[in-house]
C-alpha cells in the first residue's frame, strides 16, 4: 500500500498600502514598470526601510495560527539570478523567521516568516517582458508541516488558511490575481518503509488545480516506483490544460541560495505590549465561529461551516439571529436564500435586519412560509422593508380563529359528499378540505391553525 506525504508552502500579499521595503504604492492592474523606484529596482546605493504595517499584519496571522512569535528575527538575503529579481537575490527570512508552531485544521504549522515579492514576466512568443511592479510587495509565507496525506486533506487546509487570512485582514485571499499562491511538496512511499523522495509543484492558483496537481503527482510518482524508476528532487510546474505536472528545474536546496543576513537591516524586534495589542484587535476567527455555531445554536458541522465561508456572511448570519431571535431561521435563510441569490445576481441588498424583520413576521403568524419566499424574492433585490411588502400586496395571513371558523363552516357546508367521506375513514380526503378553506381564505389562513379548526370540526 502506498502514502502519500504533502506538505504545503502558501505565500499571501499582504494587504498593505505599500511595499515592504519603500513606499511605492501595492495595487493590481497598474501599467507595467509604474509602481517602481530605485529601491525595489535595485538600484545601487538604494537603502530597504521596513513597512511597519507589514510587520502587524504578519504578527495577526501568526497569532490567527497559534504560532509562537520571536521576538528577535531576522532578514537575510537570499541569492539567485532570475530576470524579474534585479537585485540578484531577495530579501526573506532563513534560520531565524518571525514566528513557528502553530497549527490550522489539525495540520501543523512550521513557520511563517516575511519575504518581498519578485517581479513577473509576460510571454509574448519567443519573447518575454518584465513588470517589476510586483517586485519588493510584502509577503508571509507560511511552511506547514508534511501531515497532510490527500488531495482533500490539502484543499480543507487552504480553506481554512485562506478563511484566517480573509478574517484577519491579511490577505484578500485572490487567487486569481496573485494573492494567494501555494507550492505543494509530494512523496510517496510504501506502508512501513522510510519517507520518499520529495517534489515542488510550484505556483498553485486554485483550489481545483491543488487536487488535481497533488492527485497527478502521487499517481505518477507511485508508476515511476512500481515501474523501478526513482524520484528525482526537482521543481515541476501544473498544466491546467493537460492535467499534468512537469519539470520545472532541478530543487535547489537551502545552502544553494547562500543565505546571509542582509546587512542593511537591522534584527526585526518585536515586543509583547505590541503583540498583546494585536491580539485584542483580531475579530472571532473562522473556527472559533464554527465552534459557537455549534454549541450556541445547535448547527451541524456542515451549516456552521457554510455561513464562515466569509467573514462578511458571518457577520451578516450574527446580525439576523440576534436581531431575530431565532438563530435557526437565519440560518436556514442565509445557506439557502441569501447565498442563492448573491450566486444568482451578484448580491443580495436585503439588509440583516431586514431578514429579522421577515423571521419576526413568520414566528409571529403574520405571513406564512410561501407569502414570506416570495417577499425575500422581492426585497433581496430592491431591500424594501418586508413589512410594507407585505402592507402592500395584502399577503397578512388570517390568524383569527373566528375568522377560520366561519370559512371552515362553510366549506363543510359546500362539500358534503367529501365530508361524509372523510367521516367515514377516507382520510386523504382531508387535504382536499384543507385546500378549499385556504381557498376560501384566498390563501391567507394559517396553515397550522386552519388544520386544527378543521379537523376538529370535522369530528378528528
Amino acid at each position: 500500500m502506498w502514502n502519500a506525504v504533502i506538505g504545503l508552502e502558501v505565500h499571501a500579499r499582504l494587504q498593505t498600502r505599500t511595499k515592504i521595503f519603500c513606499g511605492c504604492a501595492v495595487s493590481f492592474g497598474a501599467p507595467p514598470n509604474t509602481q517602481v523606484c530605485p529601491t525595489c529596482l535595485g538600484y545601487p546605493g538604494a537603502l530597504p526601510v521596513l513597512n511597519r504595517e507589514a510587520v502587524e499584519l504578519a504578527i495577526r496571522m501568526a497569532i490567527a495560527t497559534g504560532c509562537t512569535i520571536h521576538h528577535r528575527s531576522i532578514f537575510a538575503r537570499k541569492n539567485y539570478f532570475y530576470p524579474d529579481l534585479p537585485k540578484g537575490y531577495q530579501i526573506s527570512q532563513f534560520d531565524e523567521p518571525l514566528a513557528t508552531g502553530g497549527s490550522v485544521n489539525g495540520i501543523r504549522i512550521r513557520r511563517i516568516h516575511m519575504e518581498e515579492d519578485a517581479g513577473k514576466l509576460i510571454h509574448h512568443g519567443d519573447a518575454s517582458h518584465v513588470d517589476l511592479n510586483r517586485a519588493g510587495t510584502p509577503l508571509i509565507e507560511i511552511v506547514s508541516e508534511p501531515d497532510i496525506r490527500s488531495a482533500a486533506e490539502a484543499d480543507a487546509y487552504l480553506t481554512r488558511l485562506r478563511q484566517t487570512l480573509m478574517y484577519a485582514g491579511v490577505c484578500d485571499g485572490n487567487m486569481e490575481e496573485g494573492s494567494l499562491r501555494c507550492d505543494a511538496n509530494v512523496s510517496v512511499h510504501r506502508e512501513g518503509e522510510p519517507l520518499g523522495t520529495r517534489t515542488e509543484v510550484k505556483n498553485v492558483n486554485s483550489f481545483r488545480f491543488l487536487r488535481a496537481a497533488i492527485d497527478f503527482e502521487i499517481a505518477r510518482q507511485i508508476q515511476v516506483l512500481e515501474a523501478g524508476g526513482t524520484i528525482v528532487q526537482e521543481t515541476r510546474l501544473f498544466d491546467p490544460n493537460s492535467g499534468e505536472t512537469r519539470v520545472m528545474r532541478s530543487k535547489e536546496e537551502a545552502h544553494d541560495y547562500r543565505y546571509f543576513p542582509d546587512p542593511d537591516l537591522l534584527p526585526l524586534e518585536i515586543e509583547e505590549e505590541w503583540i498583546d495589542d494585536v491580539r485584542t484587535a483580531l475579530p472571532e476567527l473562522p473556527a472559533a465561529r464554527v465552534a459557537r455555531y455549534q454549541n450556541e445554536h445547535g448547527l451541524s458541522a456542515t451549516d456552521a461551516e457554510i455561513l464562515v465561508t466569509s467573514r462578511e456572511i458571518a457577520e451578516y448570519f450574527d446580525a439576523a439571529a440576534a436581531a431575530s431571535g431565532n438563530a435557526r431561521a437565519a440560518a436556514n435563510w442565509v445557506r439557502n436564500d441569501v447565498l442563492r441569490i448573491q450566486n444568482e445576481r451578484g448580491a443580495c441588498r436585503l439588509s440583516a435586519e431586514g431578514l429579522a424583520q421577515l423571521i419576526r413576521l413568520i414566528d409571529a403568524g403574520t405571513i406564512g412560509s410561501k407569502a414570506a419566499k416570495e417577499i425575500f424574492d422581492e426585497i433581496a433585490t430592491t431591500g424594501e422593508d418586508p413589512r410594507a411588502v407585505v402592507e402592500r400586496k395584502g399577503l397578512a395571513q388570517v390568524s383569527d380563529p373566528a375568522v377560520i371558523r366561519e370559512a371552515a363552516a362553510k366549506v363543510i357546508e359546500r362539500n358534503t359528499t367529501q365530508v361524509e367521506q372523510y367521516r367515514a375513514g377516507k382520510t386523504q380526503i382531508f387535504g382536499f378540505l384543507v385546500g378549499q378553506l385556504m381557498k376560501e381564505t384566498r390563501g391567507k389562513a394559517n396553515a397550522e391553525m386552519a388544520n386544527a379548526i378543521l379537523k376538529e370540526m370535522l369530528g378528528g
